[in-house]
């Protein structure tokens, strides 16, 4: 078995909101020698953010992308070296709706120790704050672009979470905010409850749940802000 330690880092939803990291985080970074970044830039920072004690240059960097063979490469001689890794995504939690499974993946088959440390979901605290169904659900990430098949799939989730009794938990690139929301209030049907998380976690945080005629009737902007959606027809 490898002596290395790998850490899920969890980073900010908001900038502003360092509190909402958990002190011991900090501890794990400064355990590691190695970082696998999604944005070494804003990683960075981040850190910093957290602690500006930490000497960043003395980690070694690498960022995950789409050039899958090689970063796994890298990745396997740091295990290999008995290097302790960081993990961490742009937001959130890695692995969770962001990137860092293939490597967990790898970790996983190379029997290293795996650390997952708590840390803000945007998923997890808007479906606690929604009022939803919490007992089922399902997280289906993206909805396509095409308007067609958009609305299409928009329905699908309407009737899968009628028939399971289920909350649907979405999000969009936020520049698309406002014509997701437009579709789902076109053709859901009234009675449909939709939770939009806005800002999680910042200082004008809005989690707010209507049923789609009321949300009819008090629009709300969402243009480049970042969205969480939850769709709800059970009973």
């Amino acid at each position: 078995m490898t002596k290395s330690t790998i850490y899920l880092i969890p980073s900010l939803l908001a900038e502003s909101s360092t509190a909402c990291i958990p002190v011991y985080v900090i501890d794990a970074v400064k355990n590691c020698q190695v970082i696998f970044a999604e944005n070494e830039r804003t990683t960075r920072r981040f850190l910093k953010l957290l602690d500006p004690a930490i000497v960043i240059d003395d980690f070694e960097w690498h960022t995950i992308h789409k050039a899958e063979a090689e970063q796994i490469a890298q990745f396997r001689t740091a295990i290999k070296t008995n290097k302790n890794i960081a993990i961490i995504s742009e937001a959130g939690c890695p692995g969770i709706a962001d990137p860092g499974q293939q490597l967990i993946g790898v970790a996983q088959e190379m029997d290293c120790i795996i650390k997952p440390l708590v840390g803000p979901s945007s998923i997890l605290l808007a479906l606690m704050a929604s009022g939803l169904n919490g007992q089922q659900f399902e997280f289906v990430g993206y909805l396509p672009i095409d308007n067609t098949n958009r609305i299409k799939k928009i329905k699908e989730l309407e009737l899968s979470s009628a028939k399971n009794n289920s909350t649907k938990i979405f999000i969009e690139t936020p520049y698309r905010n406002n014509q997701l929301l437009e579709s789902i209030i076109q053709h859901c049907n009234h009675a449909t409850q939709l939770c939009i998380g806005v800002n999680i976690t910042g200082e004008d945080e809005k989690i707010l749940t209507k049923k789609i005629i009321d949300w009819k009737k008090n629009k709300i902007e969402l243009h480049k802000l970042p969205a969480i959606f939850l769709l709800y027809a059970g009973t």
